[in-house]
Order: structure tokens, then sequence, then C-alpha cells
């Protein structure tokens, strides 16, 4: 059986049919790929001969040599994972910020700080204000009032993407971020919970958790 074998065996071969950068679970970090199809045969001593068909699609990360499955490709890059996570935070800080009665510097203050800790460095209260201002004069948007369609749409889609690859602690650290902003001039207001739960469902945490973390942020002295 073993002299058999290794006259009659199967060999693939692979076709590139595309290629790109991904995050490689084998060397965690961000690498090129190909993507790669293949068409297996029936080999005697070696020499490819009847076809078996065709395999994959797989992914071969240019460095390690790996195949992975197509899924792989649904992980964002490390690039592209820090440019989704410096958008979340910069959507949350505007969305609290905008449901407060006109921004307090103290607001204004510690939203900034977020942002530019997200990856904005050159965020500052002045251009956070003059922001928020331009987006209600934009959209007609009231300060202080609860969280409309247009603001929820605006939340889900910087938040939906990114949920699913970030830890639970991850998620939590985004809303309470948004938590802070909203009590760095006092008690949350109706519609800076409004703006929060928004955001705490769009980071599929559930309601009990948002309402725990929101009031231990509360109780958290600044």
């Amino acid at each position: 059986m073993t002299r058999l074998s290794r006259v009659l065996g199967t060999r693939t071969a692979w076709t590139p049919v595309g290629d790109g950068e991904f995050f490689c679970p084998g060397c965690g970090g961000d690498r090129n790929y190909q993507r790669l199809m293949g068409r297996r045969r029936f080999t005697l001593a070696g020499v490819p001969l009847v076809p078996r068909g065709e395999t994959g699609p797989v992914v071969e990360c240019a460095a390690c040599g790996r195949h992975f499955g197509t899924e792989v490709l649904d992980h964002p890059t490390t690039t592209r994972f820090s440019a989704m996570l410096r958008d979340a935070v910069h959507t949350v800080a505007l969305a609290v910020l905008a449901a407060g009665a006109p921004c307090a510097r103290a607001s204004l203050s510690t939203a900034a700080g977020a942002v530019r800790s997200a990856g904005f460095d050159d965020c500052t209260e002045d251009k956070l204000g003059a922001l928020v201002e331009a987006l209600a004069a934009d959209t007609g948007r009231i300060f202080g009032e609860p969280c409309g369609p247009g603001l929820a749409i605006e939340l889900h889609e910087a938040l939906d993407p990114l949920a699913p690859h970030l830890a639970a602690a991850g998620r939590e650290s985004i809303l309470l971020q948004g938590a802070r902003i909203a009590l760095a001039d006092g008690p949350y207001t109706p519609a800076e919970r409004d703006v929060l739960s928004t955001v705490g469902a769009a980071l599929t945490i559930c309601a009990d958790d948002v309402t725990r973390l929101l009031l231990e942020a509360a109780r958290t002295p600044s």
C-alpha cells in the first residue's frame, strides 16, 4: 500500500484569480494575498493524468504562503480597522455633542480629547464646535432634540461594520467615551441618553448592559 501511494496521488494546480491586501491570521498582520482557484488531477508517478474537478477558492498569503478560506477577507486590515475605529469615535462624539443644548466647553474638551486619541491628531474644541453647528444648520437639527432617524442612520453606518470586529470591552469603551462626553457638563439629558442608547444598539450591546454602563459612568468621578 505504501509503495502504491508513492506511485498514485493527487496534484492541485493553482491559478491566480485576484489579489489584494488582507489581515493574515498566520502572520498576524497586513499582508498581500493572491486569490487562487485549483484544478485537481490524479497523478501516476508524479505525472498528472485524470482531472478530478476544481477546488477552492483559497487565499494565499504572499509572506507565509499559507492557504486560508476566503472568509478571512471579511476581517479588515489593520489600517482599515484603525480608520473605522477613528471614524466611529468621531461620529459618536459629534452625535453626543449635537444632543446637548449648545455645546459646553467641558463637553467639547472631553470630546476633542477622545477624537485625538482615536487618530484625528489635529482635532480641536473649536473645530468640533463649528462642525456640530454646521451639521445642525445643514440638517435643520435642533440642539437637544432626541436622536432622529438621520442621526441614527449615521451612527449605524459608522458602528455596524465595526462592531463584529470588536471584543465586548472594545464596544463598551466606545459607549463609555460617549458617556463621558455627555457627563462632562452635568447629568445626562434625555436627548443624550437617547443618543447613547442608539450607540449601544449599533454596537450590539444589550439594553440592560447599556443602562448599567451609563449608570456606572455617572457614578465614576471625572
